[in-house]
């Protein structure tokens, strides 16, 4: 494995949409998820680690160290039998290949070492508990999602040609946000970080796919998505210097006027603490 970090991380990061989808809810036929309670806006961190891999996927290509475990259409049993494959697994005693896979796996996956993975669903690779984790992202305001009818100038088969008397017409629907900005809390932990080999070289492609994940990631459905605001808290030690909610409640975020339609990025005022506010042993880094 690589050197792994040392220091442990936390960090928040904006983002916003205008006129699209930033995450469907397929419970509820893919509208915008919504806290009930609140009215706000959410992204899952499954979304959000979804978008990562994709962009490490786009710039490093499926090869070691930088494949990627969990991709699109993978069958994820054949790649831990891959791992058992491996001479240097094959030739441990049976109490030290589940070991010796998880090892291997990790140094080839990088969303195993950067988010951990579960991989005893066939032979056993053992689990992961990746020191990379995210929260929800939630609103700052409240959205209101909104239902759009589309029409299609053609229809998919025949019969249904036959049926319009070639008027040929599909109609659908697609649901949008006007505008919203999403806050995101993250954790790094270099603990985690030693047991699966996370290096700084993976941390510099970490802060790299955060904030370029939305420039390969437009489609119809999601709109105009931006990366805004990347605020880092460095920590001079492995188990941290202060607690996270602590330098998280420093990052205050606003309306430029009080009960304006928000519509745009400009009309919010995003305050980071400066060096002079940080306890010690904190460095506070501005990625974006």
């Amino acid at each position: 494995m690589n050197n792994p970090i040392q220091n442990r991380y936390d960090f928040v990061f904006f983002f916003d949409v205008k006129d699209g989808n930033p995450n469907g809810d397929p419970d509820s036929g893919n509208l915008p998820r919504v806290d009930p309670e609140t009215g706000h806006g959410l992204v899952t961190d499954v979304c959000l680690k979804r978008k990562v891999r994709n962009y490490v996927q786009l710039k490093k290509g499926c090869t070691s160290p930088f494949d990627i475990f969990v991709k699109e259409k993978a069958v994820l049993n054949n790649l831990i039998d891959e791992a058992h494959e491996q001479n240097n697994v094959k030739t441990k005693e049976k109490g030290e290949k589940t070991e010796a896979a998880r090892q291997y796996m990790c140094a080839r996956y990088y969303d195993v070492r950067t988010f951990g993975a579960v991989m005893s669903t066939g032979k056993n690779a053992g689990q992961v508990r990746g020191p990379v984790q995210f929260t929800f992202a939630r609103s700052i305001g409240q959205i209101v999602p909104l239902e759009h009818s589309i029409t299609r100038m053609a229809v998919a088969t025949e019969a249904e040609a036959e049926k319009q008397q070639g008027d040929n017409r599909t109609m659908g629907r697609k649901f949008t946000v006007s505008y919203a900005l999403y806050r995101c809390h993250g954790f790094i932990s270099a603990p985690f970080a030693a047991q699966t080999g996370f290096s700084d070289a993976d941390l510099d492609l970490f802060w790299d796919s955060i904030t370029n994940m939305f420039e390969h990631d437009h489609s119809a459905a999601r709109g105009q998505m931006a990366a805004r605001r990347l605020i880092v808290f460095k920590h001079n030690s492995a188990l941290g210097n202060a607690p996270s909610h602590k330098l998280f409640d420093m990052v205050k975020v606003s309306p430029k006027i009080e009960r304006e339609v928000i519509r745009d990025f400009g009309q919010y005022i995003i305050t980071a603490p400066t060096q002079t506010d940080m306890p010690d042993g904190v460095e506070v880094i501005e990625k974006l």
